[in-house]
């Protein structure tokens, strides 16, 4: 009798088991829903996270971070991370030797090789697509000009044409050594010089055996960390497929005609070949992406066959789709968050340490050509001048108009904090006690009143703000800052519109958004990183501002922001950081709203989910269900 119940007992836990599996939706997908669909699948082209998401499913790098840690590595395509004390970092930290993985399929069948490795690399500098992501290895891979890291291949073109000020250049049609409208050198001296210069890059690869050794010429402390996973311009393509999609065919003498191409004229914008553990299935643009397991993956297969990401902007479509099982993680607002917190059936994590920060963003100098954001062009109570947010009057006033402490409690819930300057929490050399805007009519108004000999206070203006659209908390941002403008004064007129992701990234890059939202999530764990990038003349933010600020950086903060490089000693470097964030306050470069605390929701049958800073959005070949 005991048997037969044992028997019985064990009939009734399997089909207990069962029953349990069959409330799992989808067993053999991950779906994430999110908001704005990805700028491209080209790792040499994307620099925003929702491409970088997608690109870490499909490409790999030559080494990652090593689960949660963003100081610790693991071998990927190589199968060594480099150290000085296994030799395998020399000369005083400028050679660095990986030990190719062999026997690695790319998604088309071609197996990995170190040629491909120097390739991806020296693909990457010569891209360098107009405010894209190349000046993270164009600055350790090429020599410094002038004391100071180049940004751009350009720059050193510029250098071998005997150019004064080589670091003044930002295109290489501004060198004037192209026919009128081609990429043709107009002689034989400006086709050397473009040739010498990508040979000076090849310089730095030497491929021994199944070994790529990188011969830095300056040590460069974070190299390592751009070298890793999650910085997409570091990513490892085919040598041979790319050539054969007319992606460049890595030779030197005509290397200049795949540089800075349009989006339009990338020919790996829409489609991939990495080395991932998944490819692409099929792409709905502007809908969804979905992913295939890729069975020859190197470190074997991922526990889930599928893998889509859906553009759901509509938070309640995103939110039934998750209390369905129809989504297994959605991006949820976090106004919203109390709404999956008491469901047995999802999961939410919060309080986790991030490096991302949001701003309010000023160009410096607008382009006003056919563009209605900027109303009538002129101080006219209609408009704004081009160089509206040059005024360093204006830009005290609007940072000192800003909500910071209502915003980050309606808007987040109290899950963010308000930083100081670009240098947030968790960068070497963060200082919690440097001064930051609060909000202040007084001030706000002593300061329009003092711009432009007291006409914006008489006159008024009239400017669009923008967002990228589906982000309700810069969405939330924009509109606080434009109706204190209008208690301030009626006269104030800011209207806030969101644009899809493309459009206002193309936007963005043409200079046309006088005031706009965006953040920074970290390409490395270094103050220099983020520094570069908002304050640096030829940095990825501050390069787009306009001439007035370039201007104004390269003689205020390009020294500072290289010798947060050039300096090695952690206290010094806490000092330069300091002088950068007081630069920042002193002359209101930015409207510094959040650094916000990661949060993550899933449904309670998602196993194997991590959190690393590092990482852009979602690693689905952790995860199973």
């Amino acid at each position: 009798m005991k048997k037969v119940l044992l028997i019985l007992f064990a009939i009734s836990l399997v089909f207990f088991a069962v029953g349990m599996a069959q409330n799992v939706v989808n067993p053999n997908t991950l779906v994430e829903e999110i908001i704005g669909p990805i700028d491209s699948l080209d790792p040499a082209w994307s620099y925003d996270t929702a491409s970088g998401e997608v690109i870490w499913q499909l490409y790999d790098n030559l080494i990652q971070y090593d689960g949660t840690s963003t100081t610790k590595f693991l071998p990927m395509l190589s199968t060594n991370v480099p150290s000085l004390s296994d030799g395998t970092i020399l000369d005083n930290g400028k050679t660095y030797v990986f030990h190719i993985r062999q026997n690695v399929y790319f998604h088309n069948g071609d197996i990995l090789t170190p040629q491909d490795v120097v390739y991806s690399l020296e693909r990457a500098v010569i891209f360098d697509r107009s405010g894209g992501p190349s000046w993270m290895l164009a600055g350790p891979l090429f020599p410094m000009i002038d004391g100071q890291y180049v940004t751009s291949i350009v720059q050193v073109v510029a250098q071998e044409l005997g150019l004064s000020n080589p670091l003044n250049y930002s295109s290489l049609s501004s060198l004037g050594i192209f026919e009128n409208g081609t990429k043709n050198p107009t002689n034989d001296k400006y086709k050397q010089a473009l040739i010498d210069t990508f040979n000076l890059l090849a310089k730095d690869f030497e491929i021994k055996g199944n070994d790529v050794i990188i011969h830095l010429p300056q040590p460069y402390p974070p190299f390592l960390e751009i070298l890793s996973h999650g910085s997409n311009i570091s990513a490892i393509l085919d040598e041979k497929w790319c050539a054969d999609q007319k992606a460049w065919n890595g030779l030197a003498d005509d290397w200049w005609l795949y540089h800075n191409p349009t989006h339009a004229e990338d020919p790996l914008l829409s489609i991939e070949n990495g080395t991932g553990p998944y490819a692409i299935n099929y792409m709905t643009p502007q809908r969804e992406i979905s992913f295939v397991r890729f069975d020859k993956y190197w470190a074997g297969e991922a526990p889930t066959k599928y893998a889509v990401i859906k553009y759901v902007n509509e938070f309640t479509t995103r939110l039934l789709d998750l209390q369905s099982g129809e989504a297994d993680t959605i991006y949820v607002p976090v106004q919203y968050l109390t709404e999956v917190e008491n469901n047995k059936n999802i999961r939410v994590i919060k309080d986790l340490p991030t490096l991302n920060v949001d701003n309010i963003y000023f160009t410096w100098n607008i382009n006003t050509q056919g563009n209605s954001y900027v109303g009538s062009g002129k101080l006219d109570g209609n408009g704004i001048p081009s160089d509206f947010f040059s005024n360093e009057d204006v830009r005290k006033a609007f940072s000192y108009l800003f909500p910071y402490k209502q915003f980050i409690q309606q808007g987040w819930n109290n899950m963010a904090m308000q930083p100081n300057s670009a240098i947030i929490e968790g960068l070497p050399g963060y200082d919690p006690n440097l001064p930051k805007y609060e909000q202040n009519f007084q001030k706000a108004t002593e300061y329009f009143k003092k711009a432009y000999n007291g006409e914006i206070w008489q006159k008024g203006f009239k400017f669009t703000a923008v967002y990228n659209t589906g982000n309700s908390i810069r969405e939330l941002a924009l509109q606080a800052l434009a109706n204190d403008a209008r208690i301030l004064n009626p006269k104030f007129q800011i209207n806030v519109v969101g644009e899809t992701w493309s459009s206002f990234l193309a936007d963005y890059l043409a200079g046309r958004l006088p005031m706009y939202m965006m953040g920074w999530q970290a390409d490395y764990p270094d103050p220099y990183d983020f520094a570069d990038a908002y304050y640096a003349s030829t940095g990825a933010y501050g390069s787009t501002l306009g001439a007035s600020y370039t201007s104004w950086a390269k003689t205020n903060m390009d020294p500072l922001v290289n010798s947060l490089m050039t300096t090695v000693n952690p206290a010094q470097r806490a000092e330069i950081a300091k002088q950068i964030a007081m630069l920042d306050h002193e002359n209101a470069l930015y409207i510094w709203t959040d650094q916000p605390y990661g949060y993550w929701v899933e449904r309670t049958w998602v196993k194997g989910w991590y959190w690393n800073a590092m990482r852009p959005g979602i690693d689905f070949y952790s995860l199973s269900k």
